[in-house]
């Protein structure tokens, strides 16, 4: 198989407003990097306050008509939009590789992750089954319906600007919705390609919209009184505000933040396995990921003969241009954001941890502009530690001794941040014992990064959400929707009491 053939165009993006792309009032722009080359890409519009209220208005026009629409028959739009996806999977993994760096095999895994959710989306006529209570009380029946909200919007981050959007779109414009995406400014074309996919599905226009921009489009979306929820993913004091600003709005608000995701590696753990996962989780997609484990847990023995194998593959990574097919780390973002790192690296030495691989001022040849980190490895971190402490977000992997699992289940659950951990043992009663026992929303055994199915459900715990439901899954349906409950009875003339003043009770 060839080499993946690289999205190069140069033109504006910009939004998508009724049906069709838009420029809009607003005059800003920002920069879209190629992060491999270190070069402007293209320029990305950014909203005004004008642009919002317009995709609102669009939105808000559209969506009465959508809602009414029998929920199978928006099904068979979905089912059209899956199949354009599948069609055009490589297109879109190229574009995200482009703008974030993510190699080409990862991009495509987040395409496929993206389609999952669109799949569960269109078996919604079984989702959206209310219940029925036949003679709920003498003459009355009692059933629930669940109706969709109306407008909602979604505010994602530049990891994944296919699969986290589409943890949210499918599922709302399922349940009857009208949906506007507010993608990240730093990878956006991904979010107009699918627009126009949803278009070519038969979607009807102004249904889905999408708005480019910065801090204005974000609370312009938050203060509008047509949007009546919103979704968001990016880091915790992010997620704290727009969780703080839209339930003062009167939103409904799901608000995923950051992650410091631990893996527990017990002495009795396969040594090989757990070696590839934690090279895999914490350097893939060059620890850009929400999942991505960022501490390694070493229990008794285990640190001593894990160090030196975890040091000789961090040292080997293959880390280069993402199209190439043996890549297997690309660059950093940004060239803020690979800065910002390797200052976090500098923390770490200044804190006393011991630094086994320094990834800092990692070039690639023919790419020595672009945005590029190599994996770096700490060991004697403690949780003392900034570098333990706080999210970094990049390819670093902190490793912290523990003396027995109790130690660890306390490392792990005293920190502020409760995403994903995992747990690595060949003990089924370790392994039943660290998942009842661990206070973390996502949990893997012998699975480094425990992303749940379309059907499941994503969400973390303590600081890691904000808000009451997790995204997509059954748990997605609930929050695209409320419930209605509707009480029913049809008495015969004859049988009218006249005016009742007690408190009616199931007779």
């Amino acid at each position: 198989m060839g080499a993946p053939e690289a999205f190069t165009q140069t033109t504006d993006v910009c939004h998508w407003i009724g049906g069709a792309p838009a420029r809009g009032t607003g005059t800003r722009t920002q920069t879209v990097w190629n992060p491999t080359t270190g070069a402007a890409a293209r320029q990305v519009l950014l909203a005004s306050e004008a642009d919002v209220a317009a995709a609102v208005a669009s939105a808000k026009a559209a969506q009465p008509a959508w809602g009414d629409m029998a929920p199978i028959r928006r099904a068979r739009v979905l089912n059209a939009f899956l199949g354009l996806l599948n069609q055009h999977r490589d297109t879109l993994a190229a574009m995200i590789t482009a703008e974030h760096g993510k190699v080409f095999s990862d991009a495509q895994g987040e395409v496929t992750r993206g389609i999952d959710i669109v799949e569960f989306a269109c078996g919604i006529p079984q989702l959206l089954k209310g219940d029925f209570s036949d003679q709920a009380s003498s003459g009355i029946d009692n059933w629930t319906l669940r109706q969709p909200l109306g407008v909602v919007a979604g505010i994602t981050p530049f990891n994944f600007p296919c699969m986290v959007p589409a943890w949210m779109f499918p599922v709302a414009l399922a349940c009857g919705n009208a949906f506007i995406l507010k993608p990240s400014e730093r990878d956006p074309s991904p979010s107009v390609f699918m627009a126009d996919l949803l278009k070519q599905a038969g979607l009807p226009d102004g249904v889905f919209n999408v708005v480019q921009g910065d801090k204005v489009a974000v609370d312009a979306l938050l203060a509008h009184p047509d949007v009546r929820a919103v979704s968001f993913v990016g880091s915790t004091p992010i997620a704290h505000y727009i969780y703080e600003t839209g339930a003062r709005h009167g939103k409904r608000v799901q608000a995923l933040g950051g992650a410091k995701n631990h893996m527990v590696v017990m002495p009795d753990a396969d040594l090989e396995q757990a070696v590839d996962a934690l090279i895999g989780s914490a350097y893939g997609s060059a620890g850009e990921r929400c999942m991505a484990i960022s501490v390694a847990v070493l229990v008794g023995n285990v640190a001593d003969r894990i160090m030196p194998r975890l040091a000789e593959r961090a040292k080997g990574l293959k880390i280069k241009n993402g199209l190439e097919a043996d890549a297997e780390m690309g660059p950093i973002v940004t060239r803020e954001a690979r800065d910002r790192i390797e200052r976090m690296i500098g923390v770490g030495v200044e804190e006393g941890a011991k630094l086994v691989v320094d990834g800092r001022g990692h070039k690639v040849p023919g790419h020595e502009n672009g945005f590029f980190t190599g994996g770096t490895l700490f060991d004697h971190v403690t949780p003392a530690m900034r570098i333990y402490k706080e999210e970094i977000f990049g390819p670093v992997l902190a490793c912290v001794r523990a003396k027995d699992m109790a130690e660890a289940l306390k490392l792990v659950n005293e920190h502020e941040f409760g995403n994903g951990v995992a747990c690595f043992t060949s003990d089924g009663g370790t392994a039943r014992e660290f998942a009842r026992r661990v206070q973390i929303g996502m949990v893997g055994i012998n699975v480094p990064i425990p992303v749940p199915m379309a059907w499941q459900g994503f969400g973390g715990w303590k600081r890691s959400l904000f808000g009451d439901m997790h995204a997509y899954g059954e748990e997605g349906v609930r929050f695209y929707t409320r419930q209605k409950s509707v009480m029913q009875r049809w008495p015969d003339a004859s049988s009218s009491k006249g005016a009742e003043f007690a408190m009616p009770v199931a007779r």
